[in-house]
């Protein structure tokens, strides 16, 4: 079995991006050279999300009002989380749209369905944040 363990690295210029990860990701499959396998792609802050979607401006529009529905920033002080944050809405868009996914790995290629892609979702920007890339599999 091969096992690899990569990173990527983020500090967004804004509170709130959606960054299309797919290049990086397919970019550590080939360097793994694992054919058929498993590929993990974790986000490892609570105010941060990993997802898969239409990379699509339109689309990406909709999931920023629908969360700022959802959970909007302002007011801070509408959240008991916020005592001295003002990250509350963050932790919750996070939940919403989810920690992680698990991409199978076919002929040394993500098994994506059509226009799948997999985005880094940044809620509470403007500092220094990982993603997990751990892929494995034969």
């Amino acid at each position: 079995m091969k096992v690899l363990t990569e990173y990527l690295w983020f500090n967004t210029a804004k509170q709130f991006e959606l960054i299309n990860i797919t290049s990086q990701v397919e970019g550590f499959i080939r360097r793994s050279v694992v054919m058929e396998g498993l590929c993990l792609v974790n986000a490892m802050h609570i105010t941060s999300s990993v997802f898969i979607n239409d990379d699509e401006t339109g689309l990406h529009a909709d999931f920023k009002a629908w969360l700022e529905k959802l959970a909007p920033h302002e007011p801070v002080t509408q959240y008991r989380h916020n005592n001295g944050e003002d990250n509350a809405d963050a932790h919750l868009k996070r939940t919403i749209m989810g920690r992680e996914v698990v991409v199978a790995i076919t002929d040394g290629k993500l098994d994506f369905g059509p226009w799948e892609q997999i985005f880094y979702g940044e809620f509470d920007g403007q500092r220094k944040k990982r993603v997990l890339v751990k892929i494995i599999g034969e």
